[in-house]
């Protein structure tokens, strides 16, 4: 498998704003070239399995990235081979990399505080029964609320009123998705969706117009979904889309301006929502082939069905980067939120929220970070976030180490879940992590 190696040079370093301290500066007890022959290697057996079709890796310490790497190709065609310029849809990995890095900084500037209640900042959820969630409860995932709702599929129905999917495929439901098969008469609610530029109506595809409308809809289902106990874990999308309302509610800017504001101090660039408002298609990796909503391989929106009713801004998914950019971000928090003599976030709100607040109660999560009760894997200093799509990152704030993976291994389907029963990020982690 023809894979691309990207040799940094200082010039290149610069230009991606990760930090000047170069290769040279490598950590002592780091063997670069040990690591990078045990990559390659997992790397390449992976392609050759085809666990995915091309990823980028970025190994790095808090001052020094160490290897920076891309295998393989944009998809299964095998025709563009994937570049250091190219972005990947991040799917969860935003929950970390947009609304959690956000509310880290507003919770610094005293614009939102863990305390607030969702109520009492966000109107429409004012005399509901989620009214009291914290900010805090949201951001550990111990709200109680559902794992997500398909708020997508109530815009779908079928010329005789059959199901939209089968577990059998037949004639009548010829096309996979997921583990399922789609109804071949399916059509589109035209209350609430066009497909030619309406004013006022929100984009959720290329070809895709949401009358907003549809969001009261939404709100209210949302409003129903706390159906677990209060106070255990449970993770949820609904959790940080109702982070990013609470947000959005305090300052009056919206994530994705909030976010961006902060990637400008970091100097980077090729990370952003709606990424076809800020590079082009060529530079953005597909991934799903989707028969089922989009009926069309999605590529440059995001795959995420509730982030994509919302207009592909959303706390829960809709984040699009390459690695080089998210491993400034991973400089930044393993610098105590210092970045280039510049305090981009607050010392002690980066340990808060990437500490396990809940560890006595058997819960590891962190504020917005994913941490995992240590095993064989994973140590109590690590935190950081995956991706539904095949994305990885995380960070050891004791050895100052951070991997981050980005792949696309839902091309062309969300079947192929060859690389987590591997544990192939877990042993590449331990591989960098333990030494």
């Amino acid at each position: 498998m023809k894979k691309i190696t990207v040799r940094l040079t200082l010039v290149f370093l610069i230009s991606l704003g990760i930090g000047c301290r170069s290769l040279k500066n490598k950590n002592k007890y780091f063997d670069t070239k040990e690591k990078e022959v045990y990559i390659d290697s997992m790397m390449n057996n992976a392609l050759e399995k085809g666990f995915f079709p091309g990823a980028q890796i970025v190994v790095g310490s808090k001052d020094s990235v160490f290897i920076l790497k891309n295998y393989g190709y944009h998809d299964t065609s095998k025709k563009q081979l994937v570049k250091t310029d190219n972005v990947y849809d991040l799917a969860s990995m935003s929950k970390v990399l947009g609304a959690t890095l956000v509310a880290m900084r507003l919770v610094a500037e005293d614009k939102i505080n863990l305390k607030d209640k969702l109520g009492e900042v966000v109107a429409v959820y004012k005399n509901t029964a989620i009214a009291d969630l914290t900010l805090f409860e949201l951001l550990t995932h111990t709200s109680g609320l559902k794992s997500g709702i398909s708020f997508y599929q109530s815009l779908l129905s079928t010329t005789d009123g059959s199901p939209l999917l089968s577990n059998q495929q037949s004639a009548g439901y010829p096309n996979s998705f997921d583990v399922m098969y789609v109804n071949k008469n399916i059509v589109y609610d035209t209350k609430y969706l066009v497909f030619e530029p309406k004013e006022n109506y929100v984009q959720i595809y290329k070809n895709m117009w949401l009358n907003p409308e549809f969001y009261k809809t939404v709100y209210g289902r949302v409003a129903l979904a706390n159906t677990n106990p209060r106070g255990n874990y449970l993770y949820s999308d609904l959790n940080l889309i109702l982070v990013q309302q609470m947000m959005e509610a305090k300052t009056g800017i919206t994530l994705d301006q909030l976010a961006k504001e902060i990637y400008s101090e970091l100097g980077i660039s090729k990370i952003g929502y709606n990424p076809l408002k800020w590079t082009s298609e060529e530079n953005v990796i597909p991934t799903e082939i989707d028969n089922f909503f989009r009926k069309d391989t999605i590529k440059g929106f995001v795959h995420d069905e509730a982030a994509a009713i919302l207009g592909g801004v959303s706390g829960n998914a809709g984040l699009f980067a390459n690695a080089a950019s998210i491993s400034v971000i991973c400089q930044l928090l393993l610098n105590n939120g210092k970045y280039q003599g510049k305090q981009i976030l607050k010392a002690k709100v980066v340990a808060a929220f990437t500490k396990s607040p809940l560890a006595k109660k058997g819960i590891y999560r962190g504020l917005g970070f994913d941490k995992r009760k240590p095993d064989a894997f994973y140590k109590k200093s690590d935190f950081g976030h995956t991706g539904y799509t095949g994305t990885f990152f995380f960070l050891d704030s004791n050895n100052n180490k951070f991997l981050i993976i980005l792949t696309n291994r839902v091309n062309p389907s969300r079947t192929n879940i060859l690389l987590y029963k591997d544990n192939f990020f877990q042993k590449i982690w331990k591989q960098i992590n333990n030494y």
